[in-house]
């Protein structure tokens, strides 16, 4: 479990490390984007290892990576909204969204009108795809207004 951990916790920082690059964060930000994206995509790998759905899990990951940021304000200045966002960047759904959109494509090409099971499958995986997005902004949302100083 451990290497495997490991593995995602790498991976989450090099991809949000990467996505920092393209939001164009200095080079310290980009150091605490990529422990962010370690942090939101370990915590994902340990929520969904104990049971959580992917979209459980992607929403306790986005919530525990943007109350840590945001309590880690001192360190990480106001970027820390900005900082959280790049580190659960990693998490949007890809694949799940490739899926959906050639399956759609693929039932728009068919021409016998037996295409049922591949509209009902790329349905299915768009829906996952809305519903992991909105989990990545709820818990990206919640702290940032619970937590909220009276500077900002």
């Amino acid at each position: 479990m451990l290497p495997y951990l490991a593995h995602q916790a790498a991976f989450g920082a090099v991809a949000a490390a990467g996505f920092g690059v393209l939001f164009n964060f200095g080079g310290r930000a980009l150091f605490w984007c990529a422990v962010a994206g370690a942090l939101a995509l370990g915590i994902r790998t340990l929520s969904q290892k104990t049971g959580a759905s992917l979209e459980a899990a992607t929403f306790l990951a986005a919530i525990g990576t943007s109350c840590i940021a945001i309590l880690s304000r001192r360190w990480l200045g106001v970027a820390c909204h900005a900082i959280a966002l790049a580190g659960c960047i990693p998490m949007v759904p890809g694949a799940f969204f490739g899926q959906a959109l050639l399956g759609y494509m693929a039932v728009a090409a068919d021409t016998s009108g037996q295409s049922v099971a591949q509209l009902v499958a790329s349905a299915q995986a768009f829906i996952r795809v809305i519903s992991i997005v909105g989990a990545i902004g709820a818990g990206l949302a919640i702290p940032a207004y619970l937590l909220r100083s009276r500077q900002f």
